[in-house]
């Protein structure tokens, strides 16, 4: 059976608390709360941002065409205004007056469809503007919750990293001159055991399964000597045995 000083399987308690300490410190800040709302917001942004994409470039569309709409508007009113002058110069023939006053009538016809053409954009874009700058709105709240978020995380980490290392540096003082083997057979049980490698055996009972030893194994374990390495039946655990154990 595989021994170890007492006093130092006694010593094992306190690391063990210490590692569970940064266990548990390390889970908080995998778990923590900001991380999973990082996410939401990420995912939320994304779905905005593909949508604030679809609606400016929609929008810049709707300018485009409401830019080719005042130039069609435009060209037609200066060829209206071009034809009016000549006709008001009395310097054209009767033929060539009536010729610019049926192109005018024309160009009046086709400058009131234009017109029309250019309004209907103008309140498409209008509309669409308005819907954009909510967009646009909700995306720049999006930006100022998660960058909160963000600082809030920030300052739990930093906090949980300066209690990580505290322990850390206390758990390296805890560990100075244990027994290697006992070490190396507490190292192998925590990577095997979920972290928790040793418990106390106090009056009577295990505190690795939380249940009493059973008399027979008790009245075995009494006749160990205190240096030798005791396992929980139902853990596999090393048992600590104090002044308390029985």
């Amino acid at each position: 059976m595989a021994t170890a000083p007492a006093h130092d399987q006694r010593r094992l308690l306190d690391l063990q608390a210490l590692d569970t300490r940064l266990d548990q410190i390390a889970h908080q800040r995998a778990k923590h709360p900001t991380l999973e709302r990082l996410t939401e917001l990420d995912s939320q942004l994304a779905d905005l941002t593909t949508t604030l994409v679809a609606s400016r470039t929609a929008a810049s569309d709707l300018r485009r065409e409401l830019t080719k709409a005042e130039t069609d508007v435009e060209q037609v009113r200066a060829r209206a205004e071009r034809d009016q002058s000549r006709l008001d110069s009395g310097a054209v023939g009767a033929k060539d007056a009536q010729a610019l006053v049926s192109e005018l009538e024309s160009l009046a016809r086709r400058q009131a469809d234009l017109e029309e053409v250019e309004l209907d954009v103008m309140e498409r874009l209008e509309a669409h503007e308005t819907a954009l700058a909510e967009v646009e709105s909700a995306h720049e709240k999006l930006v100022a919750a998660k960058a909160e978020v963000e600082a809030e995380r920030d300052a739990a980490f930093a906090e949980l990293d300066r209690l990580r290392d505290a322990v850390a540096e206390e758990r390296a003082k805890t560990a100075v001159g244990i027994d290697e083997g006992l070490m190396a057979i507490y190292e192998r049980l925590r990577a095997r055991l979920g972290g928790v490698a040793v418990a106390a055996l106090r009056h009577g009972r295990s505190e690795a399964s939380g249940m009493p030893i059973s008399p027979a194994e008790l009245s075995r374990i009494k006749t160990l000597g205190a240096d030798e390495i005791v396992y929980c039946e139902d853990t596999g655990r090393i048992l600590v045995r104090g002044d308390d154990a029985f």
